[in-house]
């Protein structure tokens, strides 16, 4: 499974960027609400110099968006980076971020969504856990203050039991733990940046996807090769599942499409793990192994293997 390097932990006082890679954000509330959460888990905030631009759909130029991540990431006194929200637009920087700098200096790399494609990227070339977990701009909730705590602050081994969960498969499996938005996941591959899931534990979630772009993305996935070499699934929330619009797009259960999946794959899978565009939600790290057991629908995270 190869060797992944867990960044060092956070404590008080440790300094945080605050960067937007993606999606433009609500003005200033944004930056406040980021600013306010970084100081109240203990932290001190340091924000991007280009996080309130706006360019068309995304939170400025490239250039400008590039330049605050490559920054942080070249700042040995910055020890993690907190994206404040999700959106689009990371992918378009992987071609040029500084994995030098993450190599030389890890750091703790926080958010998800569209940041999935920073978690797999960073992960691949400089061997490191990031953590898919809520953005800085989040309302956060106590649950995913404690999760967020739990794997960036305490770190070791621990277990993610999900009470809502459901058994689709029976069985344990082991391997790294992978995923994130299943639109990136999906888009990635064919990529340098697409995710290893040889023998992985791989977690998917999204929002705004019909029941049927959901069951072409995971074809897609299945027919890559991707879907026949993991070892685990753990399906997140899908929220805001649109209406079908007319009879041709007739849609079915997503409950239904999972099952399917889970029974052509043939190997433990579990769903509806709070993971996702939720308000309660884990943070799991990226590239740390675990243990999927799917019958007591649990994780069995160790971040130090």
């Amino acid at each position: 499974m190869g060797s992944m390097r867990p960044p060092p932990l956070l404590a008080a006082g440790s300094r945080v960027a605050l960067v937007a890679p993606a999606g433009p954000l609500h003005g200033d509330v944004d930056v406040k609400r980021a600013v306010d959460s970084t100081r109240a888990l203990g932290w001190d905030p340091v924000v991007g110099a280009h996080v309130r631009e706006r360019k068309h759909y995304l939170a400025g130029s490239d250039e400008h968006r590039l330049a605050d991540l490559n920054a942080a990431a070249n700042d040995d006194s910055i020890d993690a980076i907190w994206c404040i929200r999700g959106g689009y637009g990371s992918m378009r920087l992987l071609d040029a971020l500084d994995y030098d700098a993450w190599r030389r200096r890890p750091r703790a790399l926080i958010g998800y969504s569209d940041i999935t494609a920073l978690h797999s990227a960073i992960g691949a070339r400089a061997d490191l856990i990031t953590f898919h977990g809520p953005t800085a701009r989040a309302h956060l909730t106590p649950f995913s203050i404690a999760g967020l705590e739990q794997a960036v602050c305490a770190g070791g081994s621990y277990v993610l039991a999900a009470q809502d969960g459901e058994t689709l498969h029976a069985g344990r499996a082991r391997g790294r733990l992978i995923g994130g938005n299943l639109a990136l996941v999906s888009s990635l591959i064919g990529t340098p940046y697409a995710p290893q899931l040889e023998g992985a534990i791989l977690f998917l979630e999204d929002v705004n996807e019909s029941v049927y772009r959901v069951d072409r993305m995971l074809t897609q996935l299945r027919l890559s090769g991707g879907l026949g070499r993991v070892a685990g699934l753990a399906f997140g929330q899908f929220t805001e599942i649109p209406s079908a619009t007319d009879a041709q797009e007739e849609s079915r259960p997503l409950s239904e499409l999972l099952h399917e999946v889970a029974a052509r794959c043939g190997v433990p899978c579990i769903a509806n793990i709070p993971v996702g565009h939720v308000g309660d939600q884990w943070t799991l790290p990226v590239g740390a192994i675990a243990e999927l057991d799917a019958d007591a629908r649990q994780l069995i995270i160790d971040q130090n293997s």
